[in-house]
């Protein structure tokens, strides 16, 4: 369906959950798609009628000197390219925080590697708050689970 400003699909999530559909959101980076992260997407799809995805902006990504490998826009067509996924959208934030106050899904859905709910960054803890705050439950995927630093470093970054 293409890559969407995130006030309009805001819009069409409010439409969509007054019709009675159910939406699951995806957030993160997405900088080398894996097959890691189709698993999680599908599975994310599997829980609600709706799947959208909102990604970091290239000026918010912290993984790293030379991240993200690939730019905003490539990685959110990437995404939007995917069957299972409805709806991508450019997060405007650092953080999923406020993107969930705008979209509010009926699920916010990471993967297996979360569920004990904490990451050093504090990011995830501050984005299960808001996730109650806007009455959504947190889901998480559970299947293979691959590191997108770790392959960039492994098999992309040039050996110094």
């Amino acid at each position: 369906m293409g890559v969407h400003p995130i006030e309009e699909v805001a819009a069409s999530i409010a439409e969509l959950k007054k019709a009675g559909k159910t939406v699951s959101l995806c957030h993160g980076c997405f900088d080398l798609m894996h097959p890691g992260h189709i698993k999680h997407l599908q599975g994310a799809k599997e829980i609600a009628d709706v799947l959208v995805v909102t990604i970091t902006p290239d000026r918010y990504v912290d993984k790293g000197p030379g991240r993200p490998a690939f730019p905003e826009m490539l990685r959110a067509e990437s995404l939007a390219a995917l069957a299972c996924v409805d709806y991508v959208a450019i997060n405007e934030w650092p953080t999923a925080e406020e993107t969930l106050r705008l979209l509010r899904p009926n699920y916010f859905v990471k993967g297996q590697e979360f569920q004990d709910l904490e990451d050093k960054t504090g990011k995830l803890q501050r984005e299960v708050e808001v996730v109650q705050e806007v009455g959504a439950e947190i889901r998480f995927t559970h299947g293979i689970v691959f590191s997108s630093t770790k392959l960039i470093d492994q098999y992309i970054k040039p050996k110094a």
